[in-house]
């Protein structure tokens, strides 16, 4: 039986893609470093510290890992606080859908964890949510289980009462490793991701109202 729900936040959440392309991009030229179409997509879940180590690697940058860090937040922070954002469609209606019907949720996220309250905190959402984890403070971020193992574990449930929502391939991978029932939700915003390996894929948060959890959650 379903307890509890565990979401993603960038792309299931909130469509923060734009914001964190452009100030990845604004950081890429602070460093002169040119990032492919297919190289980017690859960055896809992970976490900020992991992608920077990424590219200190490839690139042989004599800088460190933590110095683009703070030049993506930089950047980031600006365009945050001056540009549109909008929940994803239908999200809010599943989010209440869920707490109405007396499920735990969690949101599990490779965004830094002042990220993630600055989202709670512009849509109201931590009235819904008992707990969030930020994959920055881990020592794994996805595709390792860490996040999803922790975030199961917090709400007191087996992980067979669980369900990830995902719409990154390492955050699927993720949630398979975890050994949770993962929901791919195939966001238009997301591309080059793989949902192959998703135990249901959706395109609409109305695929996975609660009254019918029965029929789609088969773990």
């Amino acid at each position: 039986m379903l307890k509890a729900v565990l979401f993603d936040m960038d792309g299931v959440i909130v469509d923060t893609e734009p914001l964190h392309n452009k100030a990845y991009h604004q950081m890429f030229d602070d460093v002169n470093i040119d990032v492919d179409k297919d190289l980017y997509a690859s960055f896809t879940g992970q976490s900020t510290i992991n992608i920077c180590k990424r590219l200190v690697d490839r690139f042989n940058l004599n800088v460190t890992p933590e110095y683009l860090v703070n030049l993506k937040r930089k950047h980031y922070k600006y365009i945050f606080e001056n540009g549109e954002l909008d929940l994803i469609d239908g999200v809010l209606d599943s989010i209440k859908d869920f707490y109405a019907n007396n499920l735990t949720l969690v949101v599990a996220s490779s965004a830094s964890m002042p990220g993630i309250v600055q989202i709670f905190e512009r849509f109201d959402l931590n009235q819904y949510f008992s707990a969030k984890f930020s994959g920055a403070d881990l020592k794994q971020s996805k595709p390792h289980p860490e996040i999803f193992i922790k975030a199961a574990e917090s709400t007191g449930f087996k992980k067979s009462e669980c369900m990830v929502i995902e719409d990154s391939t390492n955050g699927i991978k993720a949630a398979n490793a975890a050994g949770i029932f993962c929901v791919g939700f195939k966001s238009p915003h997301s591309s080059h991701q793989d949902y192959s390996n998703a135990n249901l894929v959706i395109s609409s948060f109305k695929e996975i109202l609660y009254a019918n959890h029965s029929q789609f959650f088969t773990f």
